[in-house]
């Protein structure tokens, strides 16, 4: 099986021996992604935008990959304090229809940069 690197600019470039994403037969795995505009390289604040910047930066790699955000399969949501489930759910949710991914969500101690969420998917190029 082979695999297509996908990169684009338009979402934070790699922090580590990592890519943004891999492409693999009609599956695309999107590494995690912390709120960092691409082309500031600033971490917004409150959480509310930290998420939006994460939802940004995924749906530039999606777009790159010919996908959207109707492709995606599964999410990983990776908090530092799940006080803030509620507001990143609620902004999660904005960006998909009825048709929710599976998920998880998860608390852990401490997120690359200090960050306060990061967020990955799986999705199916049908």
């Amino acid at each position: 099986m082979s695999k297509e690197i996908i990169n684009t600019q338009q979402a934070p470039a790699a922090i580590g021996p990592y890519s943004q994403a891999v492409k693999a037969a009609n599956l695309l795995f999107v590494s995690g992604q912390i709120p960092v505009n691409p082309t500031t390289n600033e971490i917004p604040q409150p959480i509310e935008e930290q998420t939006h910047q994460v939802m940004k930066n995924i749906k530039a790699i999606l777009l790159e990959a010919g996908l959207d955000w109707s492709n995606v399969l599964k999410t990983t949501i990776f908090l530092t304090d799940m006080e803030d489930f509620s507001k990143v759910n609620e902004i999660y949710a904005s960006y998909f229809s009825d048709a929710f991914p599976a998920r998880e969500c998860v608390q852990v101690v401490r997120l690359p940069k200090n960050v306060s969420v990061e967020i990955s998917v799986i999705a199916l190029d049908n």
